[in-house]
C-alpha cells in the first residue's frame, strides 16, 4: 500500500470551475452594462474594465480547463498542475484587486439602493467577491491535491495513468 493519499477530486475542481464561470459570466454582463452606462456620460470607471478584463479572462481559462480535464490534453507546463496553480493564483490576484478596489471606492451602497445604477454597483461587488471566494476554493483545493499526490509536474487532468500518459517521466510495468 503506497503511502501517499490519493483520491479522485476533478468533480470537486469542476463543479467549482462551473460555478467561478457562472460567476465570471455574470460579473462581465454586470461590468458590460457599467460601461455602457458611462459610456458618453463624462466619468469612467477605469476599475470596471478591470473586473470586464478579469472575467473575460477567467472564463477563458475555466473552459480551457474543464476541456484539458475532459479530453486529458497534455501540452507541456501550461497543462500541468503548476501550471494550472500558476494561472489560478494570476487570476486570484486579479479578482483581489478588482473586488478590493472596487469596494474602496463603491464601499457602502445601502443609501441609494432605489437607483438602478446603485443596485448594479451592488451586484457587480458581489460578483467580484463571490468570484474571489471561489478560486480561492478552487486554488487551495489544486495546491493540497497536488502536494498531497506529488503531482505538480503531472498532467491537470487529475486521472493520469503513468504508463500511457506522454508527459510523465516514469512507466510502470
Amino acid at each position: 500500500m503506497s503511502s501517499k493519499l490519493s483520491f479522485e477530486i476533478p468533480p470537486i475542481r469542476l463543479g467549482l470551475y462551473a460555478v467561478l464561470t457562472i460567476f465570471a459570466f455574470i460579473l462581465m454582463c454586470i461590468s458590460a452594462a457599467r460601461l455602457h452606462f458611462t459610456t458618453g456620460v463624462g466619468f469612467y470607471d477605469p476599475i470596471v474594465a478591470e473586473l470586464l478584463f478579469t472575467a473575460l479572462i477567467t472564463i477563458s481559462w475555466s473552459i480551457f480547463v474543464v476541456l484539458a480535464m475532459f479530453k486529458r490534453f497534455e501540452f507541456g507546463f501550461v497543462t500541468t498542475f503548476l501550471g494550472e496553480i500558476v494561472a489560478l493564483a494570476i487570476l486570484w490576484l486579479f479578482w483581489l484587486v478588482g473586488a478590493a478596489v472596487a469596494s474602496s471606492i463603491w464601499g457602502d451602497l445601502s443609501f441609494c439602493q432605489q437607483l438602478s445604477q446603485c443596485r448594479l454597483l451592488t451586484a457587480m461587488l458581489a460578483f467580484a467577491w463571490l468570484g474571489w471566494i471561489t478560486l480561492t476554493a478552487l486554488l487551495v483545493v489544486t495546491v493540497l491535491f497536488s502536494i498531497a499526490n506529488s503531482a505538480l509536474w503531472q498532467p491537470l487532468h487529475g486521472r493520469w495513468d503513468p504508463r500511457i500518459s506522454m508527459y510523465s517521466s516514469t512507466t510502470r510495468v
